[in-house]
């Protein structure tokens, strides 16, 4: 059996395109993760995407509600592009990402932010069942914005998760469809910000969100792909940007 490590590298190595015409993204993530101090943590890894390079991105909320996403390409290129109207900041900095074994790795974000995120991760009979519903099903059904609103209104309690929005709009008003093929619990998880220790991963009393886009009050890592509504000046909001 194909360990996680080996699924991950595999999506960076063998990433691909669905079909259409949409601003697509292909990689894996932790599609969120509370943890007891009120501090989020997201990340993405996309290393193949239609609108520039491949990139890592670590998102964080601190606990008065404010985000920033720290991303290793341009605001316009990366996940600010869809979110930033929902953020204190965007910055372009290092973002290190470290696979330490094959159900671990280390997040990083350069001196200046002083970033540690450790992660371990696991499968449980929920997430193996829903890894092979979601792996069998063809492009076409998960291209459908009330099939995947159904599916994350179904999954997210049944993985303990809260509200689980994979269709909807981002604070730049795009629309965006989440299309999950594998996913996993995170076990263990641990992190420091400027020497500060963040807790451990507990959820939130309110479960937080940027738009329709609801962090998953259990942490979440997934391999799969994302579509974004192509960029309209006329109807959407162009990215800020930030760099130090």
């Amino acid at each position: 059996m194909k360990t996680i490590r080996t699924r991950a590298l595999e999506a960076e190595h063998q990433a691909t395109f669905t079909p259409g015409d949409d601003e697509r993204f292909s990689g894996y993530g932790v599609m969120g993760l509370p943890f007891s101090s009120g501090y989020v943590l997201a990340m993405r890894r996309f290393p193949l995407t239609s609108v520039g390079p491949g990139y890592t991105s670590v998102w964080l909320r601190r606990p008065n509600g404010s985000w920033t996403i720290y991303a290793d390409a341009a605001p316009d290129v990366s996940c600010a592009r869809y979110f930033s109207a929902g953020l204190r900041e965007a910055v372009q900095c290092d973002v290190g990402l470290d696979w330490t074994g094959d159900t671990s790795f280390t997040m990083s974000v350069g001196q200046d932010v002083d970033l540690t995120w450790d992660v371990e991760l696991e499968s449980k009979p929920i997430t193996a069942a829903m890894s092979a519903v979601m792996t069998a099903m063809p492009n076409m059904l998960l291209s459908n914005k009330v099939f995947l609103k159904t599916m994350g209104s179904a999954a997210g309690p049944m993985l303990g998760a809260g509200h689980l929005g994979l269709a909807g709009s981002v604070p730049n008003k795009q629309g965006f469809l989440a299309k999950p093929r594998r996913m996993w619990f995170i076990s263990r998880s641990s992190a420091t910000l400027g020497g500060e220790d963040l807790g451990t991963p507990q959820p939130l009393n309110v479960q937080a969100r940027l738009a329709d886009f609801w962090i998953p009050q259990r942490g979440l890592f997934v391999i799969g792909a994302s579509a974004f509504d192509p960029f309209d000046p006329a109807r959407h909001l162009p990215a800020t940007r930030r760099t130090p």
